[in-house]
């Protein structure tokens, strides 16, 4: 190690605490909301309201870094995020791809921090190859409701896309999947299915190895932003710079690959604070 990295280090260290010294009152916390939705296994909230997932990891690695640092949890859905963010709900989403319907809305974006895409799967039966997912539109399709998907051109309105598609909406991962597994293709025979879940899903059942036909080609590969209310508590690049000490440490890395999810290319070579 040359004897200017440490020396960066202390740097990086130091302006992310100045940054959240202008961000605090002069007496209390700063207190950030972050809005959660069923996404896993980036976010997932359990019965107390505490997130799960990486959401999880990261809200108790930013707590525990930063003494004067609060964040409470607001628990959404996919297709009602929009509607609490623009009822003042939540001040901070931390995963949220700038194509998902947030073009137009006054928010700050900080740079791509997490990536991940998403498969086609159906069951695996004698005479069936990947050649099955070449029409995904002539497929009786299950997909997560309020979800964006690359077929359906990032369209999220149930109607519009029943009238073009045939396709039962779910708010299961694992519903889908073992609607898949049932072999009920009058309900469902395509699923749509991100990598990261898969390989939890797998490692836990991998039985179902023999069982699925996975894609060989993507519905979609996305880049995941912290989104935040522009007049808010914290802007994107607030965000960033609270997250640095876990970036230069590796901790957000081993929590990012511990959950099966990747950085996105350059991230950890090109990260500085804004």
């Amino acid at each position: 190690m040359s004897a200017s990295q440490p020396l960066r280090r202390l740097l990086l260290w130091t302006t992310a605490a100045v940054a959240l010294a202008g961000l605090s009152p002069a007496q209390g916390s700063t207190v950030i909301t972050v809005g959660a939705y069923y996404f896993p296994p980036v976010a997932e909230v359990d019965a107390d309201n505490q997130p799960l997932g990486l959401l999880g990891d990261l809200v108790t690695a930013l707590e525990a870094v930063h003494d004067d640092l609060e964040i409470n949890i607001f628990y959404t859905s996919p297709r009602r995020r929009y509607l609490d963010f623009e009822a003042g709900l939540y001040d901070v989403i931390l995963f949220e791809s700038a194509d998902w319907g947030w073009s137009g809305r006054d928010v700050t974006m900080s740079r791509p921090i997490l990536t991940d895409e998403e498969f086609y799967v159906a069951l695996k039966k004698p005479g069936r190859d990947l050649s099955f997912f070449d029409d995904i539109g002539s497929r009786r399709l299950v997909a997560m409701s309020g979800y964006h998907y690359g077929f359906a051109d990032l369209e999220t309105d149930s109607q519009t896309l029943q009238a073009h598609f045939d396709i039962e909406f779910s708010d299961s991962h694992s519903r889908n999947l073992e609607l898949i597994k049932a072999d009920r293709p009058s309900v469902a025979e395509v699923a749509i299915i991100s990598r990261s879940y898969l390989q939890r899903h797998l490692s836990e059942h991998p039985e179902d190895w023999r069982q699925l036909l996975i894609s060989d080609k993507l519905d979609q590969r996305y880049q995941l932003r912290i989104i935040a209310r522009r007049d808010g508590p914290a802007s994107a690049g607030d965000m960033l710079e609270l997250l640095a000490p876990l970036v230069h440490d590796g901790s957000y890395r081993m929590m990012v690959e511990k959950r099966g999810l990747q950085l996105p290319p350059g991230f950890l070579t090109g990260f500085d604070l804004p």
